[in-house]
């Protein structure tokens, strides 16, 4: 009886890590890919310093327009 539970055993375990194995490299996939979407986001996507500077452009515009408007509604 004993000789049938030990080959079970040993057979459980080898099966058992074989499936963490895979599911730890799986896991390590995705995170190695995940960063990967991280740096073409972060290189990307605008700084907040580029962003206020067009963000300031386009206030002096808008002021411009602005502008141009109350000079045709006041002739």
């Amino acid at each position: 009886m004993l000789e049938a539970v030990i080959p079970v055993g040993i057979a459980l375990a080898s099966g058992f890590s074989i499936l963490m194995t895979r599911l730890h490299s799986r896991v390590h996939e995705l995170d190695r890919r995940l960063d990967g979407v991280e740096l073409r986001i972060a290189e990307d996507y605008l700084t907040k310093t580029e962003f206020s500077t067009v963000l300031e452009r386009v206030e002096s515009h808008m002021v411009r327009i602005e502008n141009k408007l109350d000079r045709i509604i006041i002739k």
